[in-house]
């Protein structure tokens, strides 16, 4: 198992989530980032005032494949994202030591009992 991490720009998140499909790796986590790296921000104009922009917005994708996926995923991936600019992102490749489920408890737990003193504090 490998856990594949890319930071890409946003709008190409869609072409990602696309050709990732294709190629029929499932299972992916997305949260918006900021950061910087060699372009280090840019700068905007904003009602007539200039704006130093530091970090630059970004999208992660996190995602556990198995070994014989990650050179498709990785090659799809690059393709789908790069633009030919500076700023398009960063992918790196772990090995996943052992991945879990959360899986329905299998007992129902025992309610709370309430403590004297402590009754309003704990919803039975």
């Amino acid at each position: 198992m490998k856990m594949i991490t890319a930071v890409i720009n946003p709008y190409k998140l869609d072409e990602v989530r696309s050709a990732l499909n294709d190629v029929d790796v499932a299972g992916i986590t997305v949260t918006e980032v900021k950061g910087f790296g060699r372009q280090k921000g840019h700068t905007e104009i904003y009602r007539g005032s200039e704006y130093q922009i530091a970090f630059t917005p970004k999208v992660k994708l996190e995602m556990v494949i198995g070994d014989a996926q990650l050179d498709t995923a990785v090659e799809v991936m690059t393709k789908a994202a790069r633009s030919g600019k500076l700023g398009d992102g960063k992918l790196f490749a772990a090995i996943s030591a052992k991945r879990f489920a959360s899986a329905p408890a299998k007992k129902a737990r025992a309610p709370f009992k309430a403590q004297p003193g402590l009754d309003r504090y704990i919803a039975t």
